[in-house]
């Protein structure tokens, strides 16, 4: 299943999941902090979606209410058993 999500209030414009059988096989971001997205993609390959979305949902960046993790985490839940 490829996740296409459009973040809200974030720097990032993009995000790209690849999951299969409930794992992320790859993540892909457009736009934000480089190095720090490419590490959070690392970081999440192979992770079970319910694990990543358990880790990365609420956290924020600064002020914003949300980060790319936390953005990342909303992209996930489509991925999840109906």
């Amino acid at each position: 299943m490829l996740i296409d999500y459009q973040p809200h209030g974030v720097c990032s414009r993009r995000i790209q999941v690849d999951v299969e059988d409930g794992v992320i096989q790859d993540v892909a971001f457009t736009g934000g902090c480089n190095g720090n997205l490419k590490g959070i993609s690392s970081l999440v390959k192979g992770m079970k979606v319910e694990d990543a979305i358990q880790r990365l949902s609420g956290i924020c960046c600064g002020t914003k209410g949300t980060s790319c993790p936390d953005q990342l985490s909303r992209a996930l839940c489509q991925a999840l058993p109906v």
